[in-house]
């Protein structure tokens, strides 16, 4: 039992690339924020470099678009904050059931 239907699939790949554009977009936020800040110019920099470095893996920068991850992914984009388990509304209850077993595991 792989927890979803083709139309999940479908919709997935459909919304990834807006859902990606917007916690980017939170992100880079975020980095003028901690740009605009009082520290020196070297902290500010480092510390820029360490958040890039981190965010660059987080499901809402890159994944693996792949069938067999489909639910992990899911997971890790409302783990990394990219999405909320709301935004799964059109997706099929076997999904959202799918998805709340894993969160329940953590």
């Amino acid at each position: 039992m792989q927890g979803f239907i083709e139309a999940d699939w479908k919709l997935f790949r459909n919304k990834i690339g807006e859902w990606q554009e917007a916690y980017m977009d939170k992100l880079n936020k975020e980095y003028i924020e901690l740009l605009n800040g009082d520290k020196l110019p070297s902290e500010k920099f480092w510390e820029l470099e360490k958040r890039i470095k981190n965010d660059k893996k987080s499901a809402g920068v890159m994944l693996e678009m792949t069938r067999s991850q489909f639910i992990r992914n899911i997971v890790h984009l409302i783990d990394d904050g990219a999405i909320t388990f709301d935004d799964l509304k059109e997706f099929s209850d076997e999904l959202k059931e799918s998805v709340g077993v894993f969160l329940d595991r953590k």
